[in-house]
């Protein structure tokens, strides 16, 4: 096979593999009604479904990325793929809510192999500069477009299937990629990789886990409970005792000296505060299409696709002649304002306005994104030696799923503050249903449905009112954060050259700061 059949190939594998797992997460979302009618799990164990996968995640990002580097990638990706492909055949099958969570679990572990492996086996296919650009930008644009699919997916099938077809799905792609990476992928390894300090997985297993379950449980219970208080400091003593360990290892499993480089530094906090932001444009108008418009599943997934559309945009094609133009701060810069206008214009939004209308602010949202995180990812993986792109990737990716986390639970406290506060509900609501009804939409919509005739009505058109103010409310924080993130780029990563010499890459890590 000659060489850019090959690189081309492997731009091919890594896209499907990175597809399945986004799908797969969102699809979740839309099983959830169907298997608790089948397998009856409790609350708790609903909670578990939901989050294993992402928790097992988070926990082994730093670590997988770490192993890759070590064992070589293409073999950690293969393992990761089979691994991945086998326990979507359990978890399509599971006959009860144990194994279920289980094997969520498992494809959490499978999933954290794959992200870092795809984007080091890009990084060492693509060595021209603009190519690579553009190969990170269709990678990452197909993964947020893999998220808005997921919904739409998960409804066709869930109309035609049992649920677990969601999950079954994923094995005969993952078969094909598989097969196909066997083939095709050349390895890509540490040439020098040195053995892997154990003692360091739990801490860093520790501390993420730690610090993702304190911001999800506030998000969820409120922040004044000392099980949250005592998970966040254990997360952050078991991380400042991880970085300590690694500074002090002559084989770290990830190289802080990476963090002397402004432009590694700068391009991965970029990422965890952009996350922040975007976590609005998923979390709330899954919300608002679902609950405050009374769609169906399926029609809010598609009505979605026209942000994930525009990322794809901003990632694949317009990111790397931006870069020539504008240079990498700029342009990562003129991304996240754009995504604070596509927000800001998100104000417009209300129970009555035409969705023709909601298109504009979409697109710039995804395209402004899909800007900047293609600029922002591409410069991690460029600004350090190939060798070691795996831990590097696994850094950026764990960063952004704590801004994901932030976002989530900041952002949701949010609209669910403004929401209780502003919901003015009709004289004769019984007390226990004002209670209910001020818990959440979904909840007041359920109490509605339960009171008489005209009281019913009214009670969920307020409700309704007063989820779009809190909707509002959040997305003025998001609008507010984008512009604060192009700021904070354009101090970050104003010295990083628009194209970063190939002796830097391969030469010792955090030196790639000259303008």
């Amino acid at each position: 096979m000659n060489t850019s059949a090959r690189k081309w190939g492997t731009f091919a594998i890594c896209l499907l593999v990175a597809l399945v797992p986004n799908i797969d997460l969102t699809a979740l979302n839309q099983a959830v009604p169907h298997l608790s009618a089948d397998l009856r799990p409790s609350s708790t164990q609903i909670l578990w479904i939901a989050d294993a996968y992402g928790f097992a995640l988070a926990a082994l990002l730093i670590t997988m990325g770490g192993v890759g580097d070590r064992v070589g990638h293409k073999k950690l990706l293969l393992i990761g793929t089979a691994l991945f492909a086998a326990a979507s055949a359990v978890t399509a099958y599971a006959p009860s809510a144990e194994l279920l969570i289980a094997a969520r679990a498992v494809l959490g572990v499978a999933g954290a192999t794959l992200m870092p492996s795809c984007l080091s086996l890009i990084r060492r296919a693509f060595t021209e500069p603009k190519e690579r650009t553009m190969a990170i930008g269709a990678f990452m644009g197909v993964a947020g477009l893999a998220v808005g699919l997921g919904p739409v997916l998960g409804g066709a099938l869930l109309d035609h299937f049992w649920w677990g077809s969601v999950f079954l799905i994923n094995v005969p792609i993952m078969a094909v990629a598989l097969v196909a990476g066997a083939v095709v992928l050349r390895e890509s390894r540490d040439p020098v990789p040195g053995r892997l300090d154990l003692p360091s997985v739990p801490l860093s297993v520790a501390g993420v886990v730690g610090l993702v379950y304190a911001i999800k449980e506030a998000a969820v219970h409120g922040p004044d409970q000392a099980r949250i208080y005592a998970a966040a400091v254990a997360g952050v003593l078991a991380l400042a005792a991880f970085l300590v360990r690694q500074t002090r290892l002559d084989e770290p499993l990830i190289d802080v000296r990476l963090f002397r480089s402004a432009a590694f530094t700068g391009s991965v906090a970029t990422n965890m505060f952009a996350m922040f932001a975007l976590v609005a444009q998923s979390l709330i108008f899954s919300l608002f299409f679902q609950l405050a418009l009374g769609w169906s599943p399926l029609k809010a997934g598609l009505a979605g696709l026209p942000g994930a559309a525009g990322a794809m945009v901003g990632g694949a094609v317009l990111a790397a002649p931006l870069i020539g133009v504008l240079g990498r701060a700029r342009v990562v810069a003129a991304g996240m304002l754009l995504a604070a206008c596509g927000f800001a214009l998100y104000l417009t939004f209300g129970l009555h306005t035409s969705y023709w209308a909601m298109i504009p602010a979409m697109l710039l949202g995804g395209i402004g994104m899909g800007m900047g995180l293609t600029v922002t990812g591409d410069t991690v993986l460029a600004t350090v030696p190939k060798d070691r792109s795996g831990a590097a990737s696994a850094i950026s990716e764990t960063a952004m799923e704590l801004g994901g986390a932030l976002g989530m639970a900041i952002l949701g406290s949010v609209l669910n503050a403004v929401y209780r506060n502003v919901l003015d509900l009709p004289a004769g609501v019984p007390a226990p249903a004002e209670s209910a009804a001020r818990d959440s939409l979904g909840a007041a919509l359920q109490t509605a449905a339960r009171l008489p005739g005209t009281l019913g009505t009214q009670v969920g058109d307020a409700a309704r009112e007063a989820f779009v103010d809190g909707m509002h409310a959040a997305l003025v924080c998001s609008a507010g954060f984008a512009a604060l993130v192009a700021v904070f780029a354009l101090v970050t990563l104003r010295n990083v050259p628009k194209v970063i010499p190939e002796s830097a890459e391969d030469g010792e890590p955090g030196l790639v700061t000259a303008p």
